[in-house]
């Protein structure tokens, strides 16, 4: 089995897992539509992640659905490809599971080193008959990067910059995933703009992975505590959608071969606001 299409450009969200459920197949099915390549949505928290996945893949036709990510602490591989495994044939080919190692501060007292934490789970996964190709590993840092590319399609890292998107694509070299999200404000005012950004990314702050990835992209503690101009401008692209594109081509012209966009916008908007910012992210970018 080959790697899941994604196209060069996807969207994550949080809605389309825990929103109303009818409503965010409706909204999956629009961006299946728009031509959006992969569809992202998260597992970290656990739950009936493969339920929601069932559910959006009944929902679309084209459009690879991937989860980013599932926690490797929060199902057992067995559980994951029992349900993998009773997919169809055509489902298969859609579905990518980016799988994950979490944060030790959120896991507490099980965490372990997330190297041979991730490549174990990984290997029980493609034992029962998952295939690596259709996995990718939330991978930040060199030695979770270099993984993915021996165990999995390659890599989907989170809150990062193009300059992650060039050292990853340099460990893994051609022919690997490449797929980071990237955060986007549909806003043109720097002020409101950068506090949407802020809010989005200020629980963020106190996660180990992330903060040592961070300083690895040179952004310093002074800058990650202040939640600076530059920091934020690092992380998100703001803007209107001249600015959103001009963020992905950074990604991609860095060795990414797909970028997908996470929309961040004021709190209780609801999801027919994130389905007029993907209409105009897919007029602009598709």
């Amino acid at each position: 089995m080959s790697v899941p299409p994604v196209g060069r450009i996807g969207i994550w969200s949080l809605e389309l897992r825990f929103g109303d459920p009818g409503e965010s197949a409706e909204a999956a099915a629009e961006l299946d539509e728009l031509g959006f390549g992969a569809i992202w949505f998260p597992g970290g928290v656990g739950g009936d992640v493969t339920g929601d996945f069932s559910r959006l893949l009944n929902a679309t036709k084209r459009a690879t659905l991937a989860t980013g990510i599932i926690n490797v602490w929060k199902h057992e591989p067995a559980e994951i490809a029992d349900w993998f495994n009773g997919l169809s044939d055509v489902h298969k080919a859609r579905a990518l599971l980016g799988i994950g190692i979490s944060h030790g501060p959120l896991i507490g007292e099980a965490w372990g080193k997330p190297i041979p934490v991730t490549r174990d789970w990984v290997e029980k996964l493609t034992a029962l008959g998952v295939p690596g190709d259709n996995q990718c590993l939330a991978a930040l840092g060199p030695k979770m990067v270099a993984l993915s590319g021996e165990r999995t399609a390659g890599a989907h890292p989170y809150l990062v910059t193009p300059e992650h998107s060039r050292i990853a694509r340099e460990i893994l070299g051609p022919g690997k995933l490449v797929a980071p999200e990237q955060g986007v404000v549909l806003e043109s005012d720097p002020t409101v703009a950068r506090n949407l950004a802020r809010g989005a990314v200020d629980h963020y702050r106190a996660l180990p992975n992330y903060r040592t990835n961070w300083h690895r992209l040179g952004i310093d503690d002074a800058d990650i505590e202040a939640m600076s101009d530059k920091f934020i401008d690092a992380l998100f692209a703001w803007g209107g959608v001249e600015q959103i594109a001009a963020r992905v081509k950074e990604h991609l012209d860095a060795g990414a071969n797909h970028v997908c966009l996470q929309v961040v916008a004021p709190q209780g908007q609801g999801m027919a606001n994130q389905r007029a910012a993907w209409r105009e992210l897919a007029a602009a970018l598709l």
